[in-house]
């Protein structure tokens, strides 16, 4: 369904595990798998650890399945920026699906994904979820771990859900949410809890 959805949302069908399958955005690194942040350069690049929402969706049924189309190195906000192509609006295929995470918000929002991951420096997964009628959360800095994903902006990126309706989006919030020893800023955190 998603290869003939024409929305050039899903850009590989990697899958890791067993479990319920969540789309990653191309910048979050999955062991193994080619993650090239939407740029020709990075072709070839294969992830050699987890980020740790990945290590958190596995540890929790959750299975990720398949990279999601991005704005190259996620510098952009329409998805039209991609080595891959343009993502298209599940509503309205004359319209952009936003971005930097639009591939994310046009597969859930076209219902051909339950959940993706997404990356937000200023705006990356709230506003193409709001382009695709659908949910996406920046949670607050910190609460998620950044280990594993390809920055923009260390100090003001996030990793967040993007989900059909709030109650999941609360849901994939509480799974990938813990922090990591890797990353100096939650070690800091971890110690003062």
């Amino acid at each position: 369904m998603a290869k003939s959805s024409q929305l050039n949302a899903y850009i590989d069908f990697s899958s890791y595990g067993d479990g319920v399958p969540i789309l990653i955005k191309d910048n979050i690194q999955v062991k193994g798998w080619s993650i090239t942040s939407g740029s020709k350069i990075l072709q070839g690049y294969i992830a050699p650890y987890n980020a740790t929402v990945i290590e958190n969706l596995l540890s929790n049924g959750l299975s990720p399945f398949g990279r999601a189309n991005m704005d190259e190195f996620a510098m952009g906000s329409t998805t039209e920026n991609s080595f891959y192509g343009v993502t298209k609006n599940p509503h309205d295929r004359s319209r952009v699906a936003g971005g930097s995470s639009g591939g994310s918000a046009s597969a859930v929002g076209g219902k051909i994904a339950i959940c993706a991951l997404g990356s937000d420096t200023g705006g990356s997964i709230r506003q193409p979820a709001s382009y695709c009628g659908c949910v996406g959360m920046k949670p607050t800095y910190g609460r998620v771990s950044r280990y594993g994903l390809s920055a923009y902006a260390s100090s003001l990126d996030q990793i967040g859900p993007i989900n059909q309706n709030v109650e999941d989006s609360a849901i994939s919030l509480l799974i990938i949410y813990r922090l990591s020893t890797r990353n100096q800023k939650d070690f800091y955190k971890a110690q003062d809890c």
